[in-house]
């Protein structure tokens, strides 16, 4: 599978509704369901099953679950990589748990879903490079 695959199959989810929790293609998604359906289209039934999770991105937790399961399903790559294909993990307040991702496309670009907008193509710079907590790449992905 190529990084243009993830692009082609990320941007392909572009107007889905903000729906908390959801996964559906047109329908509704969140920036987790993003991932999780072009996780299914791309290599099949997810590994595990998603828990519940608040909406919140303030939340102080002991534990990081995005970035753990993560770690355990996909490959790391170094926190400033912005190859096409590459999920991104960002910590938007400091000092609370990661709880946002998105997919670089192209152009240092990424896809991801935000509640009011949906499913959305988005420049990625500063505001999105300072809250990285963590890069990977999809199994299988053949970056070249």
């Amino acid at each position: 599978m190529s990084p243009a695959d993830v692009t082609a199959t990320a941007r392909a989810w572009i107007r889905t509704p903000y729906h908390h929790q959801a996964s559906l293609k047109g329908i509704g998604c969140d920036c987790l369901g993003l991932l999780r359906g072009v996780w299914r289209e791309l290599l099949g039934e997810e590994p595990e099953k998603a828990p519940a999770y608040s909406p919140s991105w303030d939340e102080v937790k002991p534990q990081e679950h995005m970035l753990r399961v993560c770690h355990a399903y996909l490959r790391p790559v170094p926190l400033d990589c912005r190859e096409e294909g590459t999920v991104l993990v960002f910590r938007m307040v400091k000092g609370s748990v990661a709880k946002h991702c998105g997919i670089v496309t192209t152009d240092n670009r990424m896809v991801h879903a935000l509640q009011g907008r949906g499913v959305v193509e988005v420049s990625l710079g500063p505001y999105w490079d300072r809250r990285v907590a963590g890069a990977f790449a999809l199994p299988g992905v053949n970056n070249g």
